[in-house]
């Protein structure tokens, strides 16, 4: 497929694009604009831990800790000095958060810097390490960014957390920012950098020996994947417009993981499709946590009911599709116009043996 065809493509489906995010936010109720809402803030993690653990081999277990940042630093920057002072009752907020204040874009922006400076500050020791090793060393780091919104009450106002965020998330941000991080990553992942990080994922030391830098490498991969976490992670902030340490526990890096092992290791098309279906299927089992009346008889809700049929259904899935929905293939302009030249080819054959 030509390049001038591809791009006329492109801007074909982003217009479209456009128009189905103008009538949703014109049409749907608040609770479906919230799941949209949450399955693309969802996809932008899932592809940007995609990046680090599928396409460099790096097992990490951090990502709610760099979301966290990214959530913290956001608000921060959003907030309105009246909420502040309204909010920080027990300490009062240190300067010079008090006064720092900027548009959602650069709030997201800043949010995601700080992430990914993180990144590469623990990257260079942390990234020495292999495999369990390493997806220990990163959740140990997300339970310290987890115990220090606890504690570090002049900045993130401990256990209370931060409230009345200016819900700005909405669809232009949250599905903009997704296709965005698709782009980047897509760019990155096709380029020579692309190619280093996945000859390290297959071999680290062939890969050394062929010239290219681990630790360079590697940390690049850990901040670029930790700039789009912290981005999430604001997106979300703004979304619940209320966050403290217990949004960023384990289970939320967890979810993200099931979405990249679902959608399969290597695959951007994978994370999407994964993260929009996982995110409904979450939602939708919600009701099983709460009393129903089945053929007249009532039935009590019983907590936790709801993660235990998701765990079942992951588990069938994990079974029957080893390597994920997609694996490592991608569903681009490419991969369609191949699979449309050999339904063509197939179908001129069938033509063929039966004379027509």
């Amino acid at each position: 497929m030509g390049r001038r065809k591809k791009r006329l493509i492109t801007l074909a489906g982003l217009a479209l694009l456009i128009l189905v995010i103008w009538w949703a936010q014109a049409n749907l109720n608040s609770y479906t604009l919230r799941i949209l809402n949450l399955a693309a803030i969802n996809i932008i993690c899932a592809m940007s831990l995609n990046l680090l653990f599928g396409f460099t081999g790096q097992f990490s277990l951090g990502h709610a800790g760099f979301m966290a940042v990214g959530a913290y630093v956001t608000g921060l920057l959003i907030l309105p000095e009246a909420a502040k002072a309204n909010i920080f009752i027990l300490d009062p907020l240190t300067w010079p958060f008090t006064v720092l204040s900027a548009p959602f874009l650069v709030a997201l922006l800043a949010g995601g810097a700080v992430a990914a400076l993180i990144a590469v500050v623990i990257g260079f020791p942390v990234l020495r390490l292999r495999g369990d090793y390493l997806g220990i060393a990163t959740l140990g780091f997300a339970e310290i960014v987890r115990v220090l919104a606890n504690n570090l009450t002049t900045v993130t106002n401990g256990a209370l957390g931060l409230k009345d965020i200016p819900p700005i998330s909405n669809l232009w941000w949250t599905v903009g920012g997704a296709v965005i991080a698709y782009a980047v990553i897509k760019r990155i992942i096709t380029s020579s950098y692309g190619r280093a990080f996945m000859a390290i994922r297959e071999n680290e030391v062939a890969a050394e020996a062929m010239g290219v830098s681990l630790v360079y490498y590697k940390t690049l991969s850990f901040a670029v994947s930790a700039f789009f976490a912290g981005v999430g992670g604001g997106l979300m902030a703004s979304l619940l417009t209320t966050i403290n340490p217990r949004t960023f526990v384990f289970m939320l890096t967890f979810n993200i993981l099931i979405m990249v092992v679902v959608g399969g290791l290597g695959s951007l098309t994978g994370s999407i499709v994964a993260g929009l279906i996982l995110t409904v299927i979450m939602e939708a089992l919600r009701p099983l946590e709460s009393p129903m009346v089945i053929f007249g008889r009532y039935i009590p809700g019983i907590p936790g009911m709801r993660m235990v049929i998701f765990a079942i259904i992951l588990l069938i899935a994990i079974l029957f599709l080893k390597q994920g929905i997609f694996g490592q293939r991608e569903l681009d302009l490419d991969a369609m116009a191949g699979l449309y030249r050999k339904a063509r080819a197939r179908l001129a054959s069938g033509q063929k043996e039966s004379g027509v």
